[in-house]
């Protein structure tokens, strides 16, 4: 069985270190606490699960720390989450069978990241990320914000899942700022850079200034495909709230460019001709959407609602707008097939009684 190092970097956790901890001291064996100037019970918090807590002096660059962090490791394969990271029950079972079943010429294993949530706790937004590295490759983090592990070898897509459970929000426009002073010191953002720097504008609302970052980084034409597609999606959404549909329409076809149609991409087409009457043509888009086959070992984002419940909800109002109510039956059963407690599907029956000749 292989042994594991956990490398964790943490500032005032004191809230969700200890939950985190708990989930995974049985998995792991070393944890190695990374502290980037706590002022709180974060580090006494960590003291009570490992004696290797350090002290690293924040520098505005999250792959510094993480590297430090790994720097410390003495196991065979390195782990790393963050403070509101929790692994479930289900997982942790997963987790062990996946120590006992790892060996060393693997290089990287990646695990699904589960980290958006509907009302009822059901899973809405998850991607793979490399979670598992072995140590004497000695990979590096790279990217100030957003970083990521530069990886290569014989990497491996596992079953096990970490699940995010945010409990409070992350210090606001720190990762905008980090990026606007590398930006004012003359630092040109490399196209990852450029991608999640266009993210964070568009999550806080400056949107003009994402649609300018979004087509930077698209002219780029050096983005990984999953981004790109990530970036036409976002960005058709800015233009909606600008109000520019021509340019909204044209960015969700340019996505068709990268790879083959993702069902995301889909819906919003379908949105778009929904939104202007177009019964007709929104149905051809639903319809592709609700076909499509939702990616299992792709590296990307997954809204799972647009492969599945989404575009069937919509085909059902779509029909009933139509006319055709025995089509938007149909489809509101299809979408309570995946989300039987969703209120518009509860609604929808509710009316087709209602309205029932």
């Amino acid at each position: 069985m292989v042994t594991i190092s956990l490398c964790m970097i943490v500032k005032n956790e004191e809230d969700v270190l200890g939950r985190c901890l708990e989930c995974v001291k049985d998995i792991v064996d070393e944890i190695i606490i990374v502290d980037t100037g706590s002022a709180d019970k974060t580090k006494k918090i960590a003291l009570e699960y490992t004696d290797k807590v350090f002290d690293f002096k924040w520098i505005d660059d999250f792959s510094a720390a993480r590297n430090y962090s790994y720097s410390k490791a003495t196991m065979d394969f390195i782990l790393w989450l963050d403070a509101d990271d929790v692994i479930l029950d289900e997982d942790i079972k997963k987790f062990k069978q996946l120590k006992k079943d790892l060996t060393l010429d693997v290089d990287h294993v990646m695990l699904m990241y589960n980290v958006g949530f509907d009302a009822n706790g059901t899973v809405t937004l998850s991607y793979f990320r490399e979670r598992l590295s072995k140590r004497t490759n000695n990979s590096k983090w790279s990217e100030p914000v957003h970083e990521c592990l530069i990886m290569g070898g014989n990497i491996k897509n596992l079953d096990v899942c970490i699940t995010h459970r945010k409990e409070h929000a992350a210090v606001p426009g720190r990762n905008i700022s980090i990026y606007k002073k590398l930006l004012s010191d003359g630092k040109a953002l490399s196209p990852r850079g450029l991608f999640y720097y266009s993210r964070e504008l568009f999550q806080n609302g400056f949107i003009e200034d994402a649609i300018k970052y979004f087509n930077e980084f698209l002219d780029t034409k050096k983005g990984w495909v999953e981004d790109n597609i990530s970036s036409c999606f976002d960005l058709s959404k800015c233009y909606n709230i600008v109000g520019d549909k021509e340019n909204m329409l044209k960015i969700l076809l340019k996505s068709f460019e990268y790879d083959t149609p993702r069902a995301e991409i889909c819906c919003n087409i379908g949105t778009y001709y929904f939104e202007f009457g177009d019964y007709n043509k929104a149905v051809v888009w639903y319809k592709i959407a609700s076909e499509l086959t939702k990616p299992v070992n792709g590296w990307g984002f997954i809204s799972h609602d647009f492969w599945g419940y989404i575009p069937n909800i919509q085909l059902s109002v779509c029909y009933d707008r139509l006319g055709n109510r025995d089509e938007s039956i149909k489809y509101n059963d299809k979408a309570a097939q995946f989300k039987p407690n969703s209120t518009a599907v509860i609604a929808n029956k509710e009316y087709y009684k209602r309205t029932a000749i």
